[in-house]
């Protein structure tokens, strides 16, 4: 397999420079943009690697499938799904236009709104009560008992998160949930800058590839049908409004993030994860999906 994610990477690096880091939360903006890794973990619990896969940077919208799994543990599939859809959109990740033309639940729970909204299921005392339980269930998946979020991000993303205080408030306003809006939003965006590592993604990936079970122990992690509704939802929607040409082209269900991260669960058999922070023009990683193209093409990966 390693040589398998060599080439990939050989084959990718040409399009290095291509695309832009995210500049609308200013911290993304700092990013190397040069930076590139690929990562696989097989069933077996060996991973794989090359590239900058040990260099940390945010989960960002992959901490939507964080969010979700916490969620479902919390109150389970009905309550959750009162407060989201589970169709896909073909709008960006941000957009505000459904909200707007429907007084009705966000479409469903890859998208900032519907995101939102998934965690205002999660219970606690208060924020940090709450976002615990999430910082709980990535440390489980990914590996890291110590895993955290990034201070600086955080605040970054605060301060320029209107357009997500907008929808916040725009559900709240329809009843959708209730509550404070500041609050969930300090959970969603801690979240969101929790940090991570390619390599550990890609453990993520093998766990949801393997039905929920954690293919270094042996522990379930994931109950299986939360399992099936979490790789569902990834295939449909995973890749914002590009999710529908990346099932064509790749194959395999996958959620990507503006940090420049890339997870895919291939059923019954590896986690691929990726990390290039240019990203393109929907806002996923320029590079991360010319390696998921290559190395879903060379393996023959595509679930369809």
């Amino acid at each position: 397999m390693q040589h398998i994610i060599e080439e990939a990477y050989d084959y990718t690096k040409k399009w290095l420079g291509k695309g832009k880091a995210a500049d609308y939360i200013p911290e993304l903006a700092k990013a190397d943009v040069n930076d590139l890794a690929i990562c696989i973990t097989d069933l077996g619990g060996r991973t794989e690697s090359v590239g900058e896969s040990k260099k940390k940077f945010t989960m960002q919208s992959i901490s939507k499938l964080i969010i979700l799994i916490t969620a479902l543990k919390d109150v389970g599939f009905d309550e959750v799904f009162k407060r989201v859809g589970m169709e896909p959109t073909g709008d960006p990740f941000n957009s505000i236009i459904r909200l707007e033309t429907m007084t009705s639940k966000p479409m469903n729970p890859m998208i900032n709104a519907g995101a939102i909204s998934v965690t205002t299921c999660i219970k606690g005392e208060n924020a940090e009560e709450r976002f615990e339980k999430i910082r709980e269930t990535a440390s489980v998946l990914l590996g890291d008992p110590d895993i955290t979020y990034n201070k600086d991000v955080y605040k970054s993303e605060t301060a320029t998160g209107h357009r997500n205080r907008a929808l916040a408030y725009m559900m709240l306003s329809s009843g959708i949930f209730d509550g404070s809006v500041e609050e969930h939003l300090e959970v969603y965006f801690k979240a969101c800058s929790m940090m991570v590592n390619c390599e550990e993604l890609s453990l993520m990936g093998a766990v949801l590839a393997n039905d929920g079970v954690s293919p270094i122990n042996g522990k379930l992690l994931i109950e299986p049908f939360h399992n099936r509704v979490v790789r569902s939802l990834m295939t449909t929607c995973g890749m914002y409004d590009a999710s529908g040409e990346f099932a064509m082209r790749v194959g395999i269900p996958a959620k990507s993030g503006v940090g420049g991260g890339i997870m895919g669960a291939v059923p019954s058999r590896m986690g691929i994860a990726v990390y290039s922070p240019a990203l393109d023009e929907k806002g996923n990683s320029y590079c991360g999906i010319k390696a998921m193209e290559y190395i879903s093409s060379v393996l023959d990966l595509s679930i369809f």
